[in-house]
């Protein structure tokens, strides 16, 4: 997942002339004398942060003013594009802000973040609500067709204007009052609602205290769970929890079905137990606010307002890709469960099938249909030959090098930096990659920049991106051994790497991209992971360097769409869930998990299977991907279709095809996604393209 970046709109430069000197104590506040400017880690402090936003947004707000105290006629050059390029300070801050918040908190960060966050979203009222800014940027925008504006500056432009106007430039001023108290209220519950996300997590603890509860689990989660034991006190244990990967190998695995239910349910009730991070009346007034916000800017619900500005355009629109998709699925899902169900009674278990035993049970399922098992496959994807392979994968397509520097400076110990190049050498960015779980550190994985790409002043400013993810780390002597998913998920972020590394947009703004066409330069590279041409290229077996075996090749390609039922009905039911929180139209409060309970009735959900994200973590719902969460399948019929590009070549590296798609990265955010897709393919893209690649017929 990436996360959308809407602080980049406030970023601008700062004018030597206006901006006094602060403090030198504090790394914001002095150039950064770093390789490539990245941040100086090791002097950033927790008190640092307060004080470089107080100072950014004033700073900010002087941009402001000179912008609309400017003489000469509203302009694109002085108006439009000076209010892009103003807010330098305030965006860097935010950037590394927005890093150690999501992948390296503390109970300092968390607190300031509850403080800031609302002093942020006034700061962006302040901006929205500027008139005589608004004034400018509509006069400029009114006259838009005489301008002779370039494809990327018109688009700025017209993202600039629907900004101030979805901002609520245009309502009355007791509608503005009331809209910038709707915004610090959202602001703050969404900490709220990720605080104690975290919080819940980092409490549950499944301590087992006898071997034989261990039965079923791989050596290395065993090893992995007596480390964990052995950090939290309890020596001669084992300890697992409900972070990812654990939960989901323990599942997998463990044939004590008390156990695996019993974790289950801790999972599937994070935040959903009574008490201080109980999340569903937050995730509630969130819905409530929004509808009441969306009405105020003249839409029936916010799902209306957030699809206006993404491919899918209408609610209507992502329900109609959403059903196409459910019905195959749903009778998929219906088929594993019989087939599951059947295999439970022919080993005479004398029990129903349940959503905790889901994983196990389809694990021995694969295994008798496909000889295949998960665990004969980890020792072929060593994360650092998984990462290798991605950066191979690169090179093949577009032609680019990365090289290890370990002179730059890093936020944690775990975190590997590269330097990306072009064959011929020359620089194009840098790139941080995380990959392990931390207390710190918020579940899932994302990708997200330090330093946007764009142009300042005719210089080119290169981007330094980061990925983080959650993966198992090292056991014993062993390197740390990704899942099939797993290392999907690392091609995946990889793929939104790619696209920050290779854009070379002038602006800043460019880099708003519509939510439903973000996740296409991931997805699309997930495709290549066990193509049998990429495996030989990067799968080998930890231990004796062997390329994976092409019978081993040939189960996975056999197994290709095993469990797809499962996989497609939990992740549709989840957008379900979204999307019907997110069209409701009246501005109160419900109920939530009777209101969740009636949805996933209404669409049918088998009680085999849970929704992928219930209401109380949903985290992707309550913040940035809210009335979003379908944009996952949207743009997985663009990567699917995008990847029969390749195929249809012939040549899954084809240089022609790479080539344009590179083309599109570049731009991404600049043009019109439609536009820009069909620029790429020739047409529309169409959903056979999926439905045939997930054997959904």
């Amino acid at each position: 997942m990436r996360p959308l970046i809407p602080l980049a709109a406030l970023i601008c430069l700062t004018s030597p002339a206006m901006a006094k000197p602060a403090p030198a104590a504090n790394p914001f506040f002095t150039p950064w004398q770093t390789p490539f400017g990245v941040p100086p880690f090791a002097q950033i402090k927790a008190e640092h942060f307060l004080p470089a936003f107080e100072e950014g947004m004033k700073r900010q707000k002087q941009e402001i003013d000179a912008i609309v105290k400017n003489p000469a006629q509203p302009s694109f050059a002085n108006t439009v594009a000076a209010l892009d390029d103003c807010g330098l300070l305030l965006g860097q801050v935010s950037n590394v802000f927005g890093l150690l918040t999501s992948a390296e908190t503390n109970e300092a960060l968390q607190a300031l973040e509850a403080k800031i966050k609302p002093i942020l979203a006034a700061h962006q009222d302040d901006i929205n609500f500027n008139e005589r800014l608004f004034q400018r940027v509509k006069a400029v925008f009114e006259k838009r067709a005489a301008l002779k504006l370039n494809p990327e500056e018109t688009t700025l432009l017209e993202k600039s204007y629907r900004r101030f106007v979805r901002g609520g430039a245009n309502l009355a001023p007791a509608q503005k009052e009331r809209l910038r108290a709707i915004n610090g209220e959202l602001s703050g519950l969404i900490v709220k609602f990720g605080g104690n996300l975290l919080k819940d997590t980092n409490a549950f603890n499944l301590v087992v205290d006898k071997k034989a509860d261990l039965a079923g689990l791989p050596e290395d989660q065993v090893l992995f769970a007596a480390e964990a034991a052995k950090k939290a006190g309890l020596e001669g244990k084992w300890v697992f929890t409900i972070k990812r990967p654990s939960v989901w190998f323990f599942l997998q695995s463990a044939e004590n079905r008390e156990l695996r239910e019993q974790i289950l349910t801790a999972y599937s009730t994070t935040c959903d137990k009574g008490g201080e991070t109980d999340n569903k009346l937050i995730f509630a007034k969130l819905a409530a606010l929004r509808v009441e916000k969306s009405q105020l800017l003249g839409y029936k619900n916010w799902g209306s307002f957030v699809l206006a500005e993404n491919m899918a355009k209408t609610p209507d629109n992502a329900y109609k890709l959403l059903e196409q998709l459910w019905k195959p699925s749903l009778a998929m899902a219906k088929k594993e469960a019989a087939e599951l169900q059947a295999m439970i009674d022919a080993e005479k278990g004398g029990f129903k099938l349940e959503p905790w035993d889901w994983r196990f049970y389809s694990e021995k399922v694969k295994k008798a249909k496909f000889d295949l098992e998960e665990e004969s496959l980890k020792p072929y994807f060593p994360l650092d030959k998984v990462r290798d392979g991605a950066f191979t994968l690169a090179g093949k397509l577009y032609g680019v090098t990365f090289t290890e520097r370990k002179d730059l400076p890093t936020y944690h110990a775990e975190v590997q930096t590269f330097e990306m190049k072009e064959k011929n050498g020359t620089h194009i960015g840098i790139l941080y990659m995380d990959f392990h779980p931390r207390p710190g550190k918020r579940g899932g994985a994302w990708m997200s920049n330090i330093q946007e790409q764009w142009i300042q002043n005719g210089t080119f400013i290169s981007p330094v991106i980061y990925n983080v993810c959650n993966f198992s780390r090292p056991a014993g002597r062993a390197p740390a051994l990704l899942t099939p998913d797993e290392a999907g998920t690392l091609f995946h972020e990889f793929g939104h790497a790619l696209q920050g590394l290779f854009s070379t947009c002038r602006f800043r703004g460019s880099g708003a991209v519509a939510q439903d066409f973000v996740e296409l330069p991931s997805q699309v590279m997930e495709n290549w992971v066990f193509e049998p041409e990429m495996l030989k290229l990067y799968a080998r077996h930890y231990k004796t360097g062997a390329v994976i075996p092409e019978a081993l090749v040939q189960k996975i390609k056999a197994a290709g769409n095993f469990n797809q039922g499962f996989e497609w009905t939990e992740k549709l039911a989840a957008s379900f869930l979204d999307m019907d929180w997110h069209t409701l139209t009246d501005p109160k409060p419900l109920d939530a998990a009777a209101f969740e309970k009636a949805r996933m009735a209404k669409w049918g959900l088998i009680p085999e299977i849970l929704p992928r994200y219930r209401t109380p973590y949903f985290h992707h719902a309550a913040d940035e991907y809210a009335a979003g969460y379908y944009s996952y399948t949207w743009s997985e019929v663009l990567d699917a279709d995008a990847f029969q590009a390749f195929q249809e070549t012939g040549n899954l590296f084809d240089p022609k095809t790479a080539k344009a798609f590179r083309k599109l990265l570049s731009k991404y955010g600049s043009e019109d996604a439609d536009a820009m897709y069909r620029e790429f393919r020739g047409r529309d893209p169409k959903v056979e393209a999926l439905i045939e690649k997930r054997g959904l017929k």
